[in-house]
């Protein structure tokens, strides 16, 4: 049996988070309205070698015109929103009734761990918005619609994917065993040699527009749910278009993270549809989105 086939029956027992998603968003926005921290501009750190130039015009230094929209160029990591400002650890679920901002930045590890509600909360605390299915494809794909960031063909090597399974390695080869809170969310997964990159770490993994990693690392969510009309936005194996009836109303992560390959289509094309909003575990990130100034 396949781990990533695990995944579903642990998320099976979720129950629809709409009302917890919304209690998320309101509490952003307040955050975002009352605490000053969180309005304030923070310096971003030094650009990797790999990373390309500032971008000029309407979009933050961290982020990238991709038609219509500003993108992160790099996956999320999450700061406390207090005075002074804070990392949270990586590696670590946020906790219960801390506020949170993402910040996007070169050379550092990307939050996982986290849920669609929480990452939406996240982006919003940081005056943005969790990014769409559409906006998010065109900025790993490029106006070309290459199915790699890079281009045509997979280039083995340029992005952090097919890594071995640390689930397997860590707690044995059988996923009937393996517990959701204290095995697929586990710090220690995200600490173990071979497994998580830092964001821009894998130079050649860039879209068109400069934004890195957006296949593999970690997977990313994005604001839509799983509806009819996921098959006109991207191109659907036969396997996922056959389980969209079943699987609607849950939340969307695209791209894959560092042990998958094309299990669930090939590059930009990778989509997950089998979870809640409020599925988390250690392979599940995010980036987010803004309109331009």
């Amino acid at each position: 049996m396949r781990w990533w086939r695990a995944i579903p029956i642990l998320a099976a027992a979720c129950q629809p988070a709409r009302a917890e998603e919304q209690a998320a968003a309101a509490t952003a926005s307040a955050t975002a309205s009352a605490s000053p921290a969180v309005s304030v501009a923070v310096a971003p750190p030094a650009p990797s070698a790999s990373a390309p130039p500032a971008p000029a015009g309407p979009c933050p230094y961290e982020m990238a015109r991709v038609g219509k929209a500003c993108v992160d160029r790099w996956e999320a990591h999450l700061v406390r929103v207090d005075s002074p400002e804070r990392a949270h650890p990586h590696n670590q679920r946020p906790e219960p009734g801390v506020s949170y901002a993402a910040r996007s930045a070169s050379g550092v590890f990307p939050q996982a761990y986290v849920s669609r509600i929480e990452a939406r909360a996240a982006c919003e605390a940081a005056g943005k918005r969790l990014c769409t299915l559409g906006e998010w494809y065109r900025a790993c794909r490029g106006d070309k619609g290459a199915p790699w960031p890079y281009g045509w063909h997979e280039q083995r090597g340029a992005c952090n994917v097919r890594r071995p399974h640390l689930l397997g390695k860590l707690f044995g080869d059988d996923p009937r065993r393996w517990d959701y809170v204290r095995h697929f969310n586990a710090p220690e997964l995200n600490t173990t040699p071979g497994g998580l990159a830092k964001t821009g770490e894998h130079g050649r993994c860039t879209g068109p527009a400069g934004t890195f990693d957006m296949v593999g690392n970690v997977h990313e969510w994005v604001s839509d749910v799983v509806d009819r009309t996921l098959e006109t936005k991207l191109p659907l194996r036969d396997d996922i278009q056959k389980k969209l009836d079943v699987n609607t109303g849950h939340g969307i992560f695209m791209g894959g993270f560092y042990s998958t390959g094309d299990e669930h289509g090939e590059g930009c094309g990778f989509v997950t549809i089998g979870h809640e909003p409020k599925y988390h575990d250690y392979s599940t990130g995010f980036r987010c989105c803004k309109d331009p100034t």
